[in-house]
């Protein structure tokens, strides 16, 4: 007997299913890359070494130590995250007393300056409970019990969405500086005391009240020595140079006269002063940016998170800026929200790959070296940023003005001028410029793209569902809606094929 046409719709629904969702997970990659020690040949032995009984072969590796890599977790969206450090692929600690971390950096003195958000607080003051609360901690890692928080500076806010403090970076001792995304500005503290704010509404067209929507959501800020920052302005895919007592010196993807409506969308930038006028970077650029770094003069490497891609951008001799390199993809798998991107200084760049749920360092040529898995069990663990140390992230020389030629610069190394952005480590006092990419040849200048509707599902599930796979994507949506679709629809046929449903019928009937 042939089965009926309910329970074949039901049985192709599931078959659907299971089929797809297997091939996705016999055929994703693997996220990790253990790397293992690095090791570099010794010299060849000279007759005076051989000798003096040194006849080490010029083939015998030197290992050096495994990378260390501290890593700042969201969590979910602001739920289960944590304070990492990395030794090689193998966890060496971790802090978990906050809702959220984002941007980390370890001190001089080993301790590590943390961006932390709370979803709730008790300590409200004038926005009033209920209230959630962020700012910047100082974590000591080798604290008798464990890391243990050991200074925090913060503040209430009415809600933790789009209002959380994303980064911090050391200036000098006992001063730091600050993204306030809830007011919208750059906040300067000095032992504890806020000295210096630059607010966005003197360059932008600002609301009548910017704490009441994600107007900017200025979310990095780098300090560039002499009392200049880089500032990233995610909303309206723009980098800025802030310098203290000027203001705005510099615009990374300046408005070109295009279209406003990826800036304008979802009531965000907008002509609040009516003059016509909404300053909006070319998307093609760099879109929802995170974290960029100023690698060296007319030169920034930026995580172009809506476009799912690594970009170093240059600046031109024209003034405008260009991809000239650019990164979609490690090891077989598509970066998904990307949001940290540092260039180290041996050439190779560290990269945050935020909804994929891990960290990878890629060499000159899109390589994987190392990478980590981010995932567990008991939460999305969504990384937002990482740091290699000792170096940190380091920030290059700054030139006004000056283009980039595109010629990869000499590797920082021992007794180079290079200086960590965050203070670990410096090696001398003045900056110089970190390896950059060639503009000639393999640049993919174009953008990712997206399934409207489908690929914001998938995002919020994957920042909401731990047991969620890395690898599902908008194609494995579809099918899973199609498969439900299919076995709802085999149901209902059942049940009428059986007349189960004809009480019902009679009863709405009466």
């Amino acid at each position: 007997m042939a089965p009926a046409r309910g329970t074949t719709l039901a049985l192709l629904g599931v078959a659907l299913f299971v089929v797809t969702m297997a091939a996705g997970a016999v055929t994703a990659p693997d996220r990790t890359v253990a790397g293992g020690d690095v090791s570099t040949p010794t010299p060849t032995p000279t007759p005076a070494d051989t000798a003096a009984g040194d006849s080490t072969p010029t083939d015998t590796p030197t290992p050096l130590p495994a990378p260390r890599t501290l890593v700042g977790i969201q969590g979910g969206w602001v739920t289960h995250g944590n304070l990492r450090m990395y030794e090689g692929p193998g966890e060496q600690w971790r802090e978990t007393s906050a809702d959220g971390y984002f941007e980390a950096s370890m001190l001089p003195d080993g301790t590590v300056l943390a961006a932390f958000a709370n979803e709730s607080s008790t300590d409200c003051g004038d926005v009033g409970s209920p209230c959630a609360r962020t700012g910047y901690r100082h974590i000591d890692p080798s604290g008798p019990d464990g890391p243990a928080v050991i200074a925090e500076y913060s503040f209430p806010v009415g809600s933790i969405t789009d209002s959380e403090v994303h980064a911090v970076d050391r200036v000098r001792e006992d001063t730091y500086v600050f993204t306030d995304m809830d007011e919208e500005r750059v906040v300067m503290v000095e032992n504890g005391t806020e000295v210096w704010e630059w607010r966005a509404s003197s360059f932008y067209d600002a609301p009548p009240d910017p704490t009441s929507r994600d107007w900017l959501h200025i979310n990095d800020v780098d300090h560039l020595g002499e009392e200049r920052f880089l500032v990233s302005v995610r909303n309206a895919n723009q980098i800025l140079v802030v310098e203290r007592g000027e203001g705005v010196v510099e615009v990374v993807n300046a408005d070109d006269g295009g279209s406003d409506a990826t800036c304008t969308e979802e009531g965000r930038l907008g002509d609040f002063d009516g003059d016509g006028e909404v300053r909006c970077g070319d998307p093609s650029v760099f879109k929802e940016q995170h974290n960029p770094q100023w690698v060296g003069p007319g030169a920034v490497l930026v995580a172009d998170s809506d476009n799912d891609r690594i970009v170093e951008v240059h600046r031109t001799d024209d003034g405008d800026w260009e991809p000239a390199w650019v990164l979609r993809s490690v090891s077989g798998i598509e970066f998904n929200w990307p949001r940290d991107a540092d260039r180290l200084p041996n050439g190779n760049t560290l990269i945050t790959d935020s909804l994929n749920k891990r960290v990878v360092e890629v060499d000159p040529d899109g390589e994987a070296v190392w990478s980590v898995d981010t995932s567990g069990p008991d939460g999305p663990h969504i990384p937002y940023e990482a740091d290699r140390l000792p170096y940190g992230e380091f920030a290059g020389r700054f030139d006004e003005g000056a283009s980039n030629d595109s010629t990869p610069t000499a590797t920082p190394g021992d007794g180079s001028t290079a200086t960590p952005a965050n203070g670990s480590t410096p090696t001398a006092t003045e900056r110089t410029a970190l390896p950059t990419a060639r503009s000639d040849g393999g640049v993919d200048a174009g953008t990712g793209g997206e399934i409207p509707v489908l690929t914001l599902a998938v995002t919020g599930m994957q920042g909401t569902f731990a047991w969620l796979p890395f690898w599902f994507g908008e194609l494995h949506l579809a099918v899973t809606i199609v498969s439900v679709v299919l076995v709802a629809a085999g149901g209902i046929d059942t049940l009428v094929a059986s007349g189960a449903l004809d009480g019902l019928r009679s009863r709405i009937g009466r």
